[in-house]
């Protein structure tokens, strides 16, 4: 595996623009963002969003709405994900400046220096060679990098605190870039000057978000690598502070932080530098999610991993199974919400009722009892869709509509939660399923042909890129066309994403 870092700037650049890395989620194949970033790309003809916009006060900083952004749920109720789609040609002003030849030689001559002292790195985005998915990749490092590192490292220590970072994304402050490339005190006296190139990708990011300096984009492969440059410039300052490092050893993957030492005291105070050194950033660790172990190796799994292994074995194949599985699986649901490990027994469930024949005398059971999965664990839903398609499709014709009808509405009073509604479409809008789809969300509303915006443009001066942005181009096909059971296949980037959640 390729670190994208260590591509050279014409194959950076390539790579970044893929629809994938513009936006890592896992959409119904129906949409699609490569002909639109294709035809933003050939208006833009290599120059910045900036030559296209209109003067002050009708500039991109100066309006709401630049961005998009996609809600998903937690947990059904209070805990939001804000995704963002970044603004298209902001976006490719921020591919094409960050992969200017001596701007990236610079970033991975910075990146070099960072990396190497008291916390090693795990998590830096690895480039796909074409045979997999981006996000596939990522899997395979983070379980080979992270996960399987940390077990190696049992046989030198034996305490384990685990912890990460609250809101990372959204509590980066947008000054540390330029801190992170040159160095604090270069950055602090050069904050004036826009050409240095620190300045400038903080500039571009605080333009798409009404000129906020607290946070950035959550979403896109681009964003990643700024995070990472960031907590590299964390893990720095981190190993100024703690000079020599025989007695732990700091694993970090993202935003995760593992201290493996051999005593609680020690692993107290490590953990007491990392956190000052983030708060410099403007990030904190969360105390809900930190975690201590005297035993490495358990310690060093989820414990939704481990409590999911036990599950994964589960025999659903005969229909008189169904419901004490499912039942299960809602336990389970329950224990851990929201977690790559209810997502992957959630893919296993659909793969295993996928292939069942016998209708079962409790269909409308299960499928209350997989809507109620949902609704504690909606990031689930895009295999749970399959699993109900599946079961409802066993139901008598007449009887399909109506239970359509009752599930949508279940899903309906889950609050703030786009990224679930468009594959709620995908199933209910289905071939020979036909349930009028009725949506606050945006993407929703553009499959089903209605009129809808995703970014503010009302900032750009030139007519040619307001129609490359036009966002009908994302349907490249419709839900109708397909079958109303998803076939296996048609789950796979759901599959690598729920791996990395």
């Amino acid at each position: 595996m390729t670190r994208i870092i260590d591509l050279d700037a014409t194959a950076a650049k390539t790579y970044l623009q893929r629809p994938e890395c513009y936006f890592r989620s896992d959409f119904p194949p129906y949409i699609s963002f490569g002909t639109l970033l294709k035809d933003v790309a050939k208006v833009m003809g290599g120059q910045a969003y900036t030559a296209f916009q209109k003067p002050k006060p009708e500039r991109a900083v100066d309006m709401a709405g630049v961005n998009y952004e996609l809600l998903s749920t937690k947990d059904g109720r209070f805990a939001w994900r804000p995704f963002e789609l970044i603004h298209p040609a902001i976006y490719m002003t921020l591919v094409q400046t960050i992969c200017e030849e001596a701007n990236w030689k610079l970033l991975q001559d910075r990146l070099t220096e960072l990396y190497g002292g008291a916390v090693e790195c795990t998590s830096f985005p690895m480039a796909s060679d074409g045979s997999e998915k981006h996000d596939a990749v990522q899997v395979k490092n983070w379980w080979l990098r992270y996960e399987q590192r940390s077990l190696e490292l049992s046989l030198e220590y034996t305490h384990l605190l685990k912890t990460d970072v609250t809101n990372c994304y959204g509590s980066l402050y947008t000054h540390s870039i330029p801190w992170a490339l040159h160095g604090y005190e270069t950055a602090k006296e050069k904050q004036t000057d826009k050409s240095l190139f620190g300045n400038q990708v903080d500039f571009h990011i605080r333009n798409s978000r009404f000129g906020q300096t607290n946070g950035i984009t959550q979403g896109s492969v681009l964003m990643d690598i700024v995070a990472e440059l960031v907590l590299a410039y964390v893990d720095h300052l981190i190993t100024n502070q703690l000079p020599g490092n025989k007695d732990f050893h700091i694993l970090r993957y993202r935003d995760d932080y593992s201290v493996f030492t051999l005593n609680d005291q020690r692993a107290t105070e490590v953990v007491r530098t990392i956190s000052d050194c983030l708060r410099k950033v403007g990030m904190q660790l969360g105390a809900a999610k930190t975690l201590t172990s005297t035993n490495v190796v358990e310690g060093a799994i989820k414990p939704e991993k481990l409590a999911g292994i036990q599950l994964e074995d589960m025999d659903i194949t005969q229909a008189k199974t169904i419901q004490k599985q499912l039942l299960r699986l809602h336990a389970f649901a329950r224990r851990h919400p929201n977690t790559g490990a209810i997502k992957r027994l959630a893919d296993n469930a659909f793969q295993k009722i996928s292939k069942i024949s016998d209708v079962p005398d409790d269909l409308h059971v299960q499928v209350a009892i997989v809507c109620d999965i949902a609704a504690v664990s909606p990031g689930a839903f895009p295999a749970l869709s399959g699993v109900l398609a599946k079961l409802i499709s066993m139901a008598p014709e007449q009887d399909r509509r109506g239970m359509w009808e009752k599930v949508a509405n279940k899903m309906r009073q889950i609050p703030n939660n786009g990224h679930l509604e468009v594959w709620l479409q995908r199933v209910t809008k289905a071939k020979g399923v036909g349930l009028t789809f009725e949506s606050s969300e945006p993407i929703c509303q553009i499959v089903s042909g209605q009129a809808a915006q995703l970014w503010n443009n009302d900032w750009i001066s030139n007519p040619a890129l307001v129609d490359a942005l036009d966002v009908t181009k994302l349907v490249v096909s419709q839900p109708e066309e397909l079958d109303p059971v998803p076939k296996i296949e048609e789950l796979s980037l759901f599959r690598e994403y729920a791996e990395f959640s």
